[in-house]
């Protein structure tokens, strides 16, 4: 999708929107002085304790299962990946970098927030004493230089049906793994990853609010531009995963890790899908065209279908081993 594919209407609503975004972002984002950081989640080699923490530290990492521990290190890895996500978002169109908009306040800000992200998991894999850190930085070097196709082009309007389905996604990943890691008795962890999670729930809420407002001025074009991207189905940003050996099915295996333990599933996929339906009140939406109504027809009845198919589908059994994981 170029520039010259575009309408008009949806550069103008962009406009209209972004003389907003400012005052959103104080309610969608956290002032930097006040936000947690990574260094005050993990020991520091500084403190007298730091021996003691890292023993606890390990301590804790081994009682994960090595399903646990892939779908840790998979999930570390997609948000490392955060310079692909930041450079395709300042690609769209509306978002404009030189003459510093309130769009590109808003992407560089919220790229700030995830970078958090990244750094304390990295940290803790770093700790934990269970990971191979060159197979794993090998791995997250990868998909930043691969890069992936989340099949919006530069346009806003599916690039924000992707950014509010993809943080949905990222939030319950974040904070099954945190529920499970404490359930195996690792606090630090289910803190850290509850943090990560929470992040994510609000900028979820922030990319979903965008859309609404999206609809509200603009219905038909909205509701076309939701319909393509389920239509093509939202593709996970770790896509285009591989470990140092080479091999394409490294998202495969991750994804089947994830379903075994429940972290994310199918299910989980359709509820999400459900979820920004209710949000964006699609039943409801007023002013579409001919083209527009049949794209909600579409976009009603595709969770019941996707439900059916999802119901049939088999629990993977087989357990990849990763270069990742060492014990």
């Amino acid at each position: 999708m170029t520039n010259n594919s575009i309408s008009p209407s949806r550069i103008e609503v962009m406009d209209f929107i972004g003389k907003d975004v400012e005052s959103l972002a104080k309610e969608y984002l956290k002032p930097i002085e006040t936000n947690w950081q990574a260094s005050e989640l993990l020991p520091l080699t500084s403190d007298t304790t730091f021996v003691a923490d890292l023993k606890t530290i390990q301590e804790c990492a081994q009682s994960h299962s090595y399903d646990f521990m892939v779908v840790l290190v998979a999930d570390t890895i997609t948000e490392e990946a955060l310079p692909t996500y930041e450079s395709w978002l300042t690609s769209l169109v509306g978002v404009d970098q030189q003459t510093n908009n309130s769009w590109a306040k808003w992407m560089r800000s919220w790229a700030s927030e995830e970078n958090r992200h990244g750094d304390v998991l990295n940290r803790y894999l770093y700790l934990c004493g269970r990971i191979n850190m060159k197979a794993f930085e090998a791995s997250t070097q990868f998909l930043i230089t691969d890069g992936f196709n989340n099949q919006a082009g530069n346009d806003p309007y599916r690039n924000f049906v992707y950014t509010s389905f993809q943080e949905l996604a990222t939030n319950v990943s974040h904070r099954r793994v945190a529920t499970l890691a404490k359930k195996d008795g690792n606090t630090l962890l289910s803190k850290i990853c509850g943090l990560v999670a929470a992040d994510e729930a609000r900028h979820a809420r922030a990319y979903m609010n965008f859309v609404n407002r999206i609809m509200d001025l603009d219905p038909n074009e909205m509701m076309l531009a939701f319909e393509d991207m389920m239509r093509k189905k939202i593709v996970m940003p770790a896509q285009c995963m591989r470990e140092l050996n080479g091999t394409l099915t490294t998202f495969a295996n991750f994804s089947d890790a994830a379903t075994r333990l429940g972290v994310y599933t199918a299910l989980d996929y359709i509820d999400i899908m459900k979820t920004v339906i209710k949000e964006w009140k699609i039943e409801n939406v007023r002013g579409l065209q001919e083209n527009g109504e049949k794209a909600r027809d579409y976009l009603m009845g595709l969770p019941d279908r996707l439900t059916r198919i999802a119901e049939r589908a088999a629990m993977p059994k087989v357990e990849h081993k990763f270069d990742w994981i060492l014990t």
